[in-house]
């Protein structure tokens, strides 16, 4: 009798890439992790450290240190690996590097002879998320990037914190570029099946006048009011990937924000975006399409459009 195991692979032992492990050792999500960086003292660091907590955990989650050779057998690769902007630049300031990054890791992993999914962190996470498509050669459902998923938990966050709900009651996206150019169905959100506009309308004593391009705009600077503060974010991205990872190996059918390759959905075609999207065994199953107004849709498209300029510079790299 053979029982699989499951193995996710992290690539990048930074603040992401560690903490995307300690989740996944914590919540007992697979049975294997293992780290690989370029800096194979700070895997092995990792490794070990990780390691101590299994004592005091639910589940004894086996934590190795590998290399791209070892990812053959993985069900899941994680790349983390990138280049984080600088002071005063966006996401996709650090395009080229990142992709330098990317194909120095994709090559020999898919040399292992790996046939898993790809879930990429590493920003600008839309084209980085293409291109690793490109590299790997394998299909759009394998290829996934983490793309809205955290933007959208935030988003949750600032409409709960306005009507006094746990955000996990409210049902919101944020939809497009993991960037500046991400838009918000409003159309769609509710709060407990309740349309949010009407939760507006019936509580204007609790809600006051709400700016929803306001939400919109702390929304796509969250990630900057962290990263001002404490030099980067890990735990909001770390637990959102897990997350994703979960919904993927324990066959789930969750539906998560994610950048996923469109291809006819929303009128889009050969671009990644983050949709809404059900996740299974077979990683991105499909894309939900959600009924936007004209004006959403025509921000949607105005995301898909900056998306796919900058795509097109990764391929010529």
């Amino acid at each position: 009798m053979n029982i699989p195991k499951t193995k996710v692979a992290i690539v990048g032992c930074g603040l992401v890439g560690s903490t995307t492990a300690f989740s996944l050792v914590t919540q007992g999500v697979c049975d294997e992790v293992m780290m690989i960086d370029i800096n194979e003292e700070k895997a092995y660091g990792e490794m070990l450290d990780l390691k101590d907590s299994i004592e005091y955990l639910n589940r004894n989650v086996k934590v190795l240190k590998g290399t791209y050779a070892d990812c053959g057998d993985a069900d899941i690769v994680v790349i983390t690996a990138g280049a984080p902007p600088k002071m005063g630049q966006t996401r996709l300031d650090t395009l080229e590097v990142s992709a330098k990054i990317a194909k120095s890791i994709v090559q020999p992993i898919m040399e292992s002879g790996f046939d898993g999914i790809f879930i990429v962190v590493s920003n600008p996470v839309d084209i980085i998320t293409h291109y690793i498509k490109e590299l790997s050669g394998l299909p759009k459902n394998q290829v996934i990037g983490t793309g809205t998923a955290i933007d959208s938990a935030r988003l949750k966050n600032f409409i709960a914190d306005l009507v006094k709900v746990d955000p996990r009651s409210v049902h919101a996206y944020s939809m497009g570029e993991h960037g500046d150019s991400q838009m918000v169905p409003w159309s769609t959100v509710t709060v407990a099946g309740k349309p949010f506009y009407d939760v507006i309308a019936d509580n204007k004593e609790l809600v006051g006048d709400v700016d929803l391009d306001e939400l919109v705009y702390k929304t796509t600077r969250e990630g900057w009011e962290i990263l001002d503060r404490k030099g980067t974010t890990y735990y909001g991205i770390g637990t959102a990937c897990t997350g994703i990872i979960k919904a993927i190996l324990h066959d789930e059918n969750k539906i998560i924000p994610v950048s996923t390759y469109l291809e006819g959905e929303y009128g889009e075609h050969d671009v990644y975006a983050g949709v809404p999207t059900v996740l299974n065994r077979t990683g991105a199953s499909d894309v939900l399409e959600i009924h936007m107004t004209p004006g959403e849709l025509a921000r949607f498209k105005e995301s898909t459009a900056l998306i796919r300029e900058y795509t097109k510079k990764i391929m010529e790299y």
